[in-house]
Order: C-alpha cells, then structure tokens, then sequence
C-alpha cells in the first residue's frame, strides 16, 4: 500500500507541474493533495515513512487555499495569460535545485526549508526577469510598470506548487543525512 501511496503522490506532483503554465488555479491544488497523499505513507511498523503532520499540512493548505482565491480574483485577460510560464517554472525548478544544496550549509531542519523558499523565490523571479529580456518579453520587462503584477500573478502560485514538493524533499534529505 505504501508503495501505490508514493506513486500517487508522485503522479499528483507531476500532474500540478504539468498544468502549472495553463492552470495557475489548479496547480497548488494537485501539489496539496499529493502532500496530503503522502502523508498517509507508513513503513512496515505502521509509522509514517516522512514526519509530514498536522501542523504541516494545516499550514500548507491555507497557503494553498490563499494562492487559490487570489488566483481567482485575477481578471480573465490575466488568468489566462501564458506568457513567460515556461521561464518562471523552469526558475522555481532550478531555485528548489540550489536551495535543497542548503544541508551543505546547516543539518537544521527549519534552515533547509528557508533556505529551499529562498531559492524558490529567487529562481522565479531570475527565470521571469530572463523572459523579459526576450522579445517575447518586452512588453513586460522590469520598466512596463507591469513586472511585478504579472511576477505575482503567475509567480505566487508557482511559488506555492513547487515549494510543497520542495517541503517532502527536505525532509528526506533531513531523515536520511544526505
């Protein structure tokens, strides 16, 4: 059972990436329930397989109720809108790369999962401010008045779906002492 639990899980991460450029709405949705999925895991003993609690996922689910609701509230030219996804997820992707190198730095729980949101936010705001300086992205750069309105449109729930798969990767690397 263990086994289909993480399969699912991992399919439900894939799916919340997968729809994340089309479906900023759905995207953090799909990333909860495949940490609330893994939360159910547990080992031959009957204890859970990652310390993924009640405070956890109390926390996650409000984060991901707010990023929710104000994706909804967004007007529908903005919702709707692709523009520079592909660069602002393959930043989130790159920035939970370098941030999870931080148990090089700390064996701290809490200091890897800053520093894994730190790397997060950081790649998302490199990999749209790299698409607005495409032509693609002009209409957009830093200048537009409209960076920082459309980065947090679509950034905030990039932020919110990437940084849960990021909290189960901490606590790997956490459990197991990479």
């Amino acid at each position: 059972m263990t086994a289909t639990i993480i399969v699912l899980s991992c399919v439900l991460w894939v799916a919340a990436l997968a729809v994340l450029p089309f479906r900023q709405i759905l995207a953090p949705v799909l990333s909860f329930l495949g940490l609330l999925t893994l939360s159910f895991a547990t080992n031959d003993a009957g204890f859970p397989l990652l310390p993924v609690n009640n405070v956890i996922l109390v926390g996650w689910l409000c984060m991901t109720t707010v990023v929710t609701l104000a994706t909804l509230m967004q007007p529908a030219p903005v919702l709707s809108q692709t523009r520079g996804m592909g660069y602002i997820l393959a930043g989130a992707i790159v920035g939970l790369a370098v941030g999870l190198l931080g148990f090089t730095v700390s064996s701290s729980v809490s200091m890897l999962y800053g520093i894994m949101i730190v790397g997060v936010v950081v790649g998302i705001f490199f990999g749209f401010l790299l698409y607005t300086n495409t032509p693609a992205g002009r209409p957009v750069n830093i200048t537009s008045g409209f960076f920082f309105k459309y980065l947090l449109a679509k950034g905030f729930p990039t932020a919110i779906t990437v940084m849960q798969i990021g909290v189960v990767l901490v606590l790997l690397i956490a459990i197991h002492n990479f």
